[in-house]
């Protein structure tokens, strides 16, 4: 042989260093992936190192994190109360909890939350398609008049063409959603209102889903000087992070702008449950 190298002793050393070259560059990349997505678990950091060729599954991945000690961020943090229930406004009943969407612009879920300031808070109202999960309408002030969920209402009306009577807005049974204000703007579209129960919180589990997320992956750990800065970032992370790039469990790893692309992406999930179950919670009552 021209390397005086006999065939079995050739093998047997490549059994012994490809391997451990091939874990070595995979562990690298792990570690990359992970650092570069902080708040990102073994599931989500597996279909990110698909996508970019790597035949590797979940286990694998885990062990990996394990060894190397990569941890994702979580930080669990206090909510203060944003909704009051306590009015006279009618309280719609619950179309949502039934309703699975085939396609965007059949439910929307929204919400509000709470932003910490510097000095004070902040509160952001967000709306979202339950089919593809993008956010399509935000804002974010001082305050928690029903300006501010109107305000996320009007920016999902403006990007979205809604078929009149096709569409359910679901909502919990804060002020903001019920006032006449908002309920008027939704039935001037054709709209139909949702509202949660009493006391359920599986009804708007897709928005409390999103909230948790966009509190351990942006607003946590961040320091917000004032309002401008922290609805820069914010709306940053809707747009560009959590729209375009997130990769959603519910959505076969792919990303909101993924999905609305092309909708076949969520053929193996479409039986989900997209707004909560409707177990071990109270009956409720509509009022007239």
């Amino acid at each position: 042989m021209l390397a005086q190298v006999s065939r079995a002793g050739y093998y047997r050393r490549w059994q012994t260093v490809a391997p451990r070259t091939a874990e070595t560059a995979l562990r690298d990349e792990v570690q990359r992936v992970a650092l570069a997505e902080r708040h990102y678990g073994y599931r989500r950091i597996t279909a990110l190192l698909r996508r970019a060729g790597w035949q590797v599954n979940r286990k694998r991945v885990l062990r990996l994190m394990r060894q190397d000690n990569l941890r994702c961020l979580r930080k669990k943090a206090f909510v203060p109360a944003t909704t009051d229930s306590r009015h006279s406004w009618r309280i719609y009943p619950n179309l949502a909890w039934r309703l699975q969407p085939t396609g965007v612009n059949q439910l929307w879920v929204a919400d509000i939350t709470y932003v910490r300031l510097a000095e004070g808070f902040a509160y952001l109202a967000v709306a979202l398609d339950a089919f593809s999960r993008r956010a399509i309408g935000w804002a974010m002030e001082e305050h928690l008049k029903a300006s501010l969920a109107l305000a996320a209402l009007d920016m999902a009306l403006a990007q979205r063409s809604i078929t009149p009577g096709l569409l359910v807005h679901h909502s919990d049974r804060g002020v903001q959603y019920a006032c006449r204000d908002y309920v008027g703007r939704l039935e001037a579209h054709g709209i139909q209102p949702s509202m949660s129960r009493v006391g359920c919180p599986y009804d708007n589990a897709m928005a409390e889903s999103f909230m948790k997320t966009l509190k351990q992956e942006e607003v946590d750990g961040r320091s917000y000087r004032d309002l401008a800065q922290a609805r820069q970032a914010i709306e940053h992370f809707l747009a560009e992070v959590y729209n375009r790039q997130r990769l959603h469990s519910a959505l076969a790893y792919n990303a909101p702008v993924e999905v609305e692309a092309n909708p076949t992406l969520l053929s193996s999930v479409l039986a989900r449950s997209t707004a909560g179950s409707h177990a071990n919670c109270p009956d409720f009552t509509v009022s007239p």
